[in-house]
Protein backbone atom coordinates (compact mmCIF):
# COMPACT_ATOMS: atom_id res chain seq x y z
CA UNK A 1 0.00 0.00 0.00
CA UNK A 2 1.22 3.29 -0.97
CA UNK A 3 2.72 5.97 1.99
CA UNK A 4 0.75 8.40 0.10
CA UNK A 5 -2.23 8.38 -2.33
CA UNK A 6 -1.13 9.53 -5.51
CA UNK A 7 -3.61 12.74 -6.81
CA UNK A 8 -6.08 11.80 -9.86
CA UNK A 9 -5.79 13.35 -13.29
CA UNK A 10 -8.91 15.35 -12.98
CA UNK A 11 -7.32 17.08 -9.65
CA UNK A 12 -4.64 19.01 -11.89
CA UNK A 13 -6.63 20.13 -15.15
CA UNK A 14 -3.62 22.51 -15.85
CA UNK A 15 -0.76 19.72 -16.47
CA UNK A 16 -3.45 17.86 -19.19
CA UNK A 17 -0.17 18.22 -21.42
CA UNK A 18 1.58 16.80 -19.57
CA UNK A 19 -0.43 13.64 -18.47
CA UNK A 20 -0.78 13.93 -22.56
CA UNK A 21 3.09 13.30 -23.09
CA UNK A 22 3.20 10.51 -20.74
CA UNK A 23 -0.06 8.69 -22.76
CA UNK A 24 1.77 9.08 -25.32
CA UNK A 25 5.04 7.66 -24.80
CA UNK A 26 4.30 5.17 -22.13
CA UNK A 27 0.38 4.26 -23.06
CA UNK A 28 -0.41 5.44 -19.36
CA UNK A 29 0.59 8.24 -16.17
CA UNK A 30 2.72 6.91 -13.46
CA UNK A 31 1.51 6.81 -10.26
CA UNK A 32 4.83 8.52 -9.19
CA UNK A 33 3.91 11.49 -11.26
CA UNK A 34 0.30 11.96 -10.03
CA UNK A 35 1.92 11.99 -6.28
CA UNK A 36 4.10 14.62 -7.19
CA UNK A 37 1.49 16.40 -8.96
CA UNK A 38 1.07 18.09 -5.28
CA UNK A 39 4.05 20.68 -5.93
CA UNK A 40 3.00 21.13 -9.83
CA UNK A 41 6.37 23.26 -10.52
CA UNK A 42 8.31 19.79 -9.11
CA UNK A 43 6.71 17.69 -11.89
CA UNK A 44 7.24 20.14 -14.47
CA UNK A 45 11.08 20.84 -14.24
CA UNK A 46 11.25 16.83 -13.40
CA UNK A 47 9.60 16.04 -16.39
CA UNK A 48 11.39 18.35 -18.29
CA UNK A 49 14.87 16.59 -17.04
CA UNK A 50 13.63 13.31 -18.36
CA UNK A 51 12.78 14.34 -21.51
CA UNK A 52 16.28 15.96 -22.23
CA UNK A 53 17.87 12.36 -21.03
CA UNK A 54 15.80 10.24 -22.99
CA UNK A 55 15.32 12.75 -26.34
CA UNK A 56 18.18 14.11 -27.00
CA UNK A 57 22.38 12.77 -27.31
CA UNK A 58 23.80 9.90 -29.16
CA UNK A 59 23.45 7.06 -26.53
CA UNK A 60 21.20 4.44 -28.30
CA UNK A 61 17.72 4.63 -27.30
CA UNK A 62 17.18 0.83 -26.78
CA UNK A 63 19.99 1.00 -24.04
CA UNK A 64 19.00 3.80 -21.94
CA UNK A 65 16.20 1.99 -20.12
CA UNK A 66 18.20 -0.91 -20.02
CA UNK A 67 20.81 0.88 -17.89
CA UNK A 68 17.78 2.21 -16.08
CA UNK A 69 16.84 -1.39 -15.77
CA UNK A 70 20.09 -2.02 -14.02
CA UNK A 71 20.33 1.09 -12.52
CA UNK A 72 16.88 -0.19 -10.29
CA UNK A 73 18.36 -3.52 -9.63
CA UNK A 74 21.24 -2.32 -7.96
CA UNK A 75 19.09 0.01 -5.89
CA UNK A 76 16.61 -2.27 -5.37
CA UNK A 77 13.63 -0.38 -6.76
CA UNK A 78 10.93 -3.07 -8.12
CA UNK A 79 8.57 0.07 -9.93
CA UNK A 80 11.29 1.26 -11.91
CA UNK A 81 12.65 -2.15 -13.04
CA UNK A 82 9.01 -2.60 -14.28
CA UNK A 83 8.63 0.54 -15.82
CA UNK A 84 11.53 0.42 -17.88
CA UNK A 85 10.91 -3.06 -19.23
CA UNK A 86 8.18 -1.36 -20.51
CA UNK A 87 9.76 1.72 -21.96
CA UNK A 88 12.78 -1.04 -23.70
CA UNK A 89 9.65 -2.58 -25.34
CA UNK A 90 8.57 0.88 -26.28
CA UNK A 91 12.09 1.57 -27.68
CA UNK A 92 12.47 -1.46 -29.94
CA UNK A 93 14.54 -3.92 -27.67
CA UNK A 94 13.31 -7.02 -28.18
CA UNK A 95 11.55 -8.77 -25.67
CA UNK A 96 14.25 -11.75 -25.03
CA UNK A 97 17.05 -9.16 -24.40
CA UNK A 98 14.69 -7.75 -22.07
CA UNK A 99 14.11 -10.96 -20.37
CA UNK A 100 17.82 -11.68 -20.36
CA UNK A 101 19.16 -8.38 -18.34
CA UNK A 102 19.64 -10.23 -14.94
CA UNK A 103 22.10 -12.01 -16.98
CA UNK A 104 23.58 -9.35 -19.03
CA UNK A 105 27.33 -10.21 -18.87
CA UNK A 106 26.72 -13.48 -20.44
CA UNK A 107 24.07 -13.58 -22.71
CA UNK A 108 25.30 -13.31 -26.11
CA UNK A 109 22.01 -11.09 -27.13
CA UNK A 110 24.08 -8.14 -25.01
CA UNK A 111 27.24 -6.45 -27.35
CA UNK A 112 30.54 -5.79 -25.12
CA UNK A 113 29.58 -1.84 -24.98
CA UNK A 114 26.33 -2.59 -23.62
CA UNK A 115 28.01 -4.63 -21.00
CA UNK A 116 30.57 -1.86 -20.14
CA UNK A 117 27.51 0.02 -20.17
CA UNK A 118 25.47 -1.97 -17.81
CA UNK A 119 28.06 -3.03 -14.95
CA UNK A 120 29.13 1.42 -14.96
CA UNK A 121 25.11 1.85 -14.26
CA UNK A 122 25.00 -1.05 -11.48
CA UNK A 123 28.22 -0.13 -9.88
CA UNK A 124 27.34 3.48 -10.11
CA UNK A 125 24.29 2.83 -8.11
CA UNK A 126 25.20 0.71 -5.09
CA UNK A 127 25.83 2.07 -1.94
CA UNK A 128 28.81 2.73 -1.11
CA UNK A 129 29.70 3.93 -4.86
CA UNK A 130 31.90 1.27 -6.44
CA UNK A 131 32.76 3.33 -10.11
CA UNK A 132 36.44 2.80 -10.29
CA UNK A 133 38.69 4.59 -12.97
CA UNK A 134 38.55 1.44 -14.65
CA UNK A 135 35.36 1.25 -15.14
CA UNK A 136 36.20 5.08 -17.28
CA UNK A 137 38.71 3.02 -19.11
CA UNK A 138 36.72 0.41 -20.31
CA UNK A 139 33.71 2.93 -21.02
CA UNK A 140 35.79 5.11 -23.42
CA UNK A 141 36.86 1.86 -25.28
CA UNK A 142 33.23 1.98 -26.71
CA UNK A 143 31.58 5.26 -25.77
CA UNK A 144 32.73 8.68 -25.94
CA UNK A 145 32.80 11.04 -23.08
CA UNK A 146 29.18 12.78 -24.09
CA UNK A 147 27.73 9.45 -24.13
CA UNK A 148 29.39 8.43 -20.92
CA UNK A 149 28.03 11.84 -19.47
CA UNK A 150 24.49 10.37 -20.99
CA UNK A 151 24.95 7.14 -19.47
CA UNK A 152 25.16 8.02 -15.93
CA UNK A 153 22.40 11.04 -16.72
CA UNK A 154 19.91 7.93 -16.87
CA UNK A 155 21.49 6.20 -13.65
CA UNK A 156 21.45 9.65 -11.53
CA UNK A 157 17.64 9.93 -12.75
CA UNK A 158 16.28 6.53 -11.49
CA UNK A 159 18.97 7.35 -8.33
CA UNK A 160 16.62 9.76 -7.75
CA UNK A 161 13.46 7.99 -9.41
CA UNK A 162 14.40 4.94 -6.83
CA UNK A 163 14.08 6.68 -4.11
CA UNK A 164 11.10 8.55 -4.77
CA UNK A 165 9.30 5.24 -5.40
CA UNK A 166 10.78 3.32 -2.71
CA UNK A 167 10.13 5.94 -0.19
CA UNK A 168 6.28 6.28 -1.27
CA UNK A 169 6.07 2.90 -2.06
CA UNK A 170 4.06 3.93 -5.07
CA UNK A 171 1.95 1.36 -6.20
CA UNK A 172 2.86 -0.22 -9.68
CA UNK A 173 0.30 0.30 -12.73
CA UNK A 174 -1.14 -2.54 -14.28
CA UNK A 175 0.84 -2.21 -17.47
CA UNK A 176 3.64 -2.42 -16.11
CA UNK A 177 3.15 -4.99 -13.29
CA UNK A 178 1.96 -7.39 -16.52
CA UNK A 179 5.20 -7.37 -18.81
CA UNK A 180 7.40 -6.93 -15.98
CA UNK A 181 6.01 -10.48 -14.80
CA UNK A 182 6.13 -11.83 -18.50
CA UNK A 183 9.75 -10.85 -19.19
CA UNK A 184 11.60 -10.53 -16.31
CA UNK A 185 9.63 -12.72 -13.79
CA UNK A 186 10.75 -15.75 -14.92
CA UNK A 187 14.20 -14.88 -12.90
CA UNK A 188 12.33 -14.44 -9.65
CA UNK A 189 10.95 -10.69 -10.25
CA UNK A 190 8.01 -9.48 -7.98
CA UNK A 191 6.54 -6.30 -6.82
CA UNK A 192 7.74 -6.05 -3.47
CA UNK A 193 6.35 -2.95 -1.69
CA UNK A 194 4.98 -2.07 -4.94
CA UNK A 195 2.21 -4.68 -5.56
Amino acid sequence: MANMEPLRREDHPELEDLWQLYDDTMSFVPNSLFTMARRPEILRAFSELITQIWRSGTVPVGLKPLVAIVASTAAGCRYCQAHETVDAKMRGVDERKIAEIWDFERSPLYSDAERVALRFARDASVVPNAVTPEHFAELRRHWDDGEIVEILAVVGLFGFLNRWNDSMATDLEDVPAAFANRTIGRRGWDAGKHG
